[in-house]
């Protein structure tokens, strides 16, 4: 694999000089859904999927960027004083924020890179791809201009900073900041208030989890999230009158259900249910798999999914179909939608002995129901982001 990289690196930008290559993984979150801007707890793993780039010197101050990927944009030329969001540059516009973003933070940036990047995150799939492109830049960066006081957790913090500021996507930070830290066999248990955080070790030993790509697309997704994340504001602003919090998450079910009256909206008080009900969720799944009770993660899973459904509305007819199907075969611990909804995947936890009738069953039922042929992935626990 890595001579074959080198190759293809040299291919497009010609031989000579050093080549070094970095990983970056994609993310799987086991639970702890839309409660990131919340302020609340979420349970990430890396996988084994994600972001290979590779990287090379320059003396001028020019980046020039490539994927193969996207082969058909061609080697994007980038000088450092024109660092400036281009919608024709696409895919070019996420390490481009990471670049601005550490110069804006006042890291000299003394000379261009070569850099070449290959994903194998299927499309769709909503494991953290455009973090997973961020990050790998960030520690190369960090790693090729000698950036000594930056560590993995402010690569991160880089790396959201960039999809929020240049990108104007309003992400949380479980994306990068599962990606930067990820451990193999372990999952992150992320307190996302004050990043302070554990790990916990993903025991599986008679179960795979499983990823579903739905294949609807997800439309309109950022203008969606934009708005569930301003309802949440909303109803912030309005349990703020009569409770001292700073986010949804610092209140317990019992709380809430006590101050709910004051959110004046109902659709505001929905999403404030779920961004509550969820984070006492992923509280309780953690709790469940510290003693080893897969059972009852299984179930926090299922309750996580029709709190998405029913009171997020992020759900969509193909992942309801998907989770139900799920439900429907023996061996089926927990499923649940991933990720920012309105059509990508489904996580689910499956018995090793049903692995193979999970696959044909759901695949069958949900082809019958929606005329769309689904894709399933075995995942693996994978580390974070590295040189290789």
């Amino acid at each position: 694999m890595r001579q074959q990289f080198v190759d293809k690196f040299q291919q497009v930008y010609g031989e000579g000089g050093r080549i070094d290559i970095y990983f970056a993984p994609g993310r799987v979150n086991l639970i702890g859904e839309h409660t990131d801007y919340n302020g609340g707890h979420v349970f990430p793993c890396a996988v084994t999927m994600g972001t290979y780039a590779a990287v090379r010197r320059r003396a001028d101050r020019v980046f020039r960027l490539y994927s193969m990927n996207y082969p058909e944009k061609g080697v994007l030329e980038i000088p450092l004083d024109d660092l400036d969001w281009k919608r024709e540059h696409g895919w070019g516009n996420y390490p481009k924020g990471v670049i601005r973003t550490l110069l804006g933070k006042g890291f000299q940036i003394s000379h261009g890179l070569d850099l070449f990047y290959y994903g194998d995150i299927p499309k769709g799939l909503g494991l953290g791809s455009s973090a997973s492109i961020e990050v790998v830049t960030g520690l190369i960066l960090r790693d090729v201009m000698g950036l000594p006081d930056v560590n993995m957790v402010d690569v991160a913090l880089f790396a959201q900073l960039a999809e929020n500021e240049y990108i104007g996507m309003s992400c949380g930070i479980m994306d990068p900041f599962a990606i930067a830290m990820g451990r193999k066999n372990n999952a992150i248990f992320l307190d996302t208030s004050d990043l302070s955080y554990i790990y916990a070790p993903l025991r599986l030993p008679h179960e795979k989890m499983i990823i579903i790509n739905s294949t609807k697309e997800r439309l309109a997704v950022d203008e969606r999230y934009q708005e569930r994340r301003a309802q949440c504001e909303e109803a912030l602003r309005d349990l703020q009158r009569v409770v001292a919090i700073h986010n949804l998450s610092e209140l317990t079910a019992e709380v809430f259900e006590q101050v709910q009256e004051m959110i004046r909206r109902p659709v505001c008080l929905r999403r404030a249910r779920h961004a509550v009900t969820e984070n006492q969720r992923t509280i309780q799944a953690v709790k469940a798999l510290e003693k080893g009770d897969i059972h009852e993660f299984g179930q926090l899973m299922n309750a996580s999914h029709l709190s998405l459904k029913e009171d997020f509305e992020v759900s969509c007819p193909e992942l309801d179909i998907l989770v139900e199907e799920a439900w429907g075969v023996d061996g089926v611990l927990g499923s649940r939608m991933m990720g920012a909804g309105f059509g990508g995947c489904t996580i689910s936890i499956v018995e090793d002995r049903a692995v193979n009738e999970f696959i044909t069953q759901v695949g069958r039922n949900y082809k019958e129901r929606t005329g769309r042929t689904a894709e399933f992935y075995v995942m693996e626990t994978g580390d974070g982001a590295s040189a290789l």
